[in-house]
């Protein structure tokens, strides 16, 4: 029998790469090449928003909004009132926080706002008392706008004229602005804020940025901040500038009712001027009417001349008489409406 060829397998031979097509790699990096910077979330602002207990539910609702609007809150339940405003910066600490903001209710009606730098309790803080509160609910704010996107600040012209709204300008752009490339933000710009100085007073609003040409839909919420104090401590310290034009709310409200008392003293007051300065005649008719009902001509010659008469023994009577027979009549009718009330009130105790 023949033997069996069997075909050999070809070996695969490695192609031979010449050296200079792979050169190795640097062991370090030349100093000229500039290293590219990762972006990262570097402006870390953490602000803490809550309430003290006592506020209504619009307030409430107005706290909340703020809190959708920053996505670099913090939340805190509700302080107690028996607390002093010094526990704030140990609060902010626990909650790695640099920045607060307080809402606090006087009587369910009157709202106050703190706003305070709380890093290593330095300050500045400031206070508010918060009118003419509109939430986001309402139906007449359409506007909206993309959650927890970044908002634009518009500040008005005073705000860099007048030294306290300097300060105040500073503490409100490290408070609402969003930080860059924060976790929870959008990298979105499509809505901005605006703060007006009018009337002594801060006005807060919101609009949505409809086009690239200005035009803008309130998103709400809105309301008006009146500035009461600034410290130079966080919720402690000196006071470094005080509204000189600042009217409590309480104190307002005394006015009103001092005004609504004095309301019967006035209208007796009034009662009484009018009884003296009642004309006698209600209408005494026009000067020389009886010259027409006579055709005579002798019978008119003789009222004429009785008028002049008349005339002349006037301007003999002195104006000091005239003027204490006013005061007597005024007198006299003063005294008649005195005892009319007297009498009045015998009656009414009788019964």
């Amino acid at each position: 029998m023949g033997r069996k060829f069997q075909k050999k397998k070809k070996v695969e031979q490695l192609e031979i790469v010449p050296l200079d097509e792979n050169p190795p790699l640097p062991s370090q990096r030349p100093s000229d090449e500039v290293v590219p910077k990762k972006e990262k979330w570097i402006n870390k602002q953490r602000v803490l928003v809550f309430a003290a207990r006592g506020i209504s539910h619009r307030d409430r609702h107005l706290m909340r909004d703020i809190k959708t609007l920053m996505p670099h809150h913090r939340p805190e339940s509700k302080m107690e009132r028996s607390k002093t405003l010094a526990v704030v910066n140990e609060m902010c600490e626990m909650k790695h926080c640099n920045k607060a903001m307080l809402f606090e209710g006087r009587r369910k009606r009157d709202l106050y706002m703190w706003l305070s730098n709380t890093v290593g309790a330095t300050g500045p803080s400031a206070k508010f008392l918060i009118e003419n509160i509109h939430t986001m609910a309402e139906l007449k704010l359409t506007g909206n706008c993309l959650r927890g996107s970044r908002p634009l600040l518009s500040f008005d012209a005073k705000f860099d004229e007048l030294p306290h709204l300097k300060l105040l300008k500073e503490l409100f752009v490290q408070t609402f602005a969003v930080p860059n490339h924060h976790p929870k933000s959008q990298p979105f710009i499509d809505h901005v804020y605006t703060f007006t100085y009018l009337d002594n007073r801060i006005w807060f609003r919101n609009f949505q940025i409809l086009s690239e040409d200005g035009g803008l839909s309130e998103v709400g919420p809105r309301y008006v901040m009146n500035p009461v104090k600034i410290f130079d401590g966080s919720f402690t310290g000196k006071t470094i500038w005080e509204n000189p034009d600042y009217v409590s709310p309480s104190k307002q409200r005394q006015m009103l009712k001092k005004a609504a008392k004095d309301r019967y003293v006035n209208r007796v007051e009034q009662k009484v001027q009018q009884e003296a300065t009642r004309p006698v005649k209600a209408y005494e008719g026009l000067d020389n009417e009886e010259l027409f009902e006579d055709e005579d001509p002798l019978e008119t010659a003789r009222l004429l001349a009785l008028k002049a008469k008349k005339k002349a023994d006037q301007k003999k009577t002195p104006k000091a008489a005239l003027n204490k027979r006013i005061k007597d009549k005024q007198m006299q009718v003063v005294k008649q409406v005195i005892e009319q009330r007297k009498a009045r009130v015998k009656r009414v105790k009788k019964v």
